[in-house]
């Protein structure tokens, strides 16, 4: 497998990562109006809890993200950029990376996961059993 490609399924793993933590949260607020059961699932809730609580972890002790370390090391490798890599992983790398201060991530993941914690309680997991 070429470094290329591998970047690139790292990237787009990445992307899927945190998509999971940014549209999950969505659906659930989303789900909590439209009455929607699955949002409830207490598997979901905690497995989506966790994966913030993974980036969380990373802030908090100064941990580099892998998946951002592997890509880059595997595109630094061939002087590779995103953009020589195809269209689609162009765009895929300016929407998860920006220019701004380590602070400002630490922040906003700080306050992201500090909400989940309390949509914890505004939208409870169920734990009643279905028949």
């Amino acid at each position: 497998m070429t470094n290329t490609l591998l970047a690139n399924l790292i990237l787009f793993l990445h992307f899927f990562y945190v998509s999971f933590i940014v549209i999950g949260l969505a659906i659930i607020y989303l789900g909590y109006f439209m009455k929607w059961v699955f949002i409830r699932n207490p598997v979901f809730r905690w497995i989506h809890l966790s994966a913030m609580a993974i980036v969380i972890v990373e802030v908090l002790f100064g941990i580099f993200c892998p998946l951002t370390e592997w890509e880059a090391e595997l595109r630094g490798a061939q002087k590779i950029s995103a953009y020589s890599s195809g269209f689609i992983p162009y765009w895929v790398h300016h929407l998860l990376f920006y220019n701004w201060s380590p602070w400002v991530f630490e922040l906003i993941y700080i306050l992201l996961f500090l909400f989940m914690i309390v949509s914890m309680f505004i939208v409870p997991p169920s734990y009643k059993r279905r028949k």
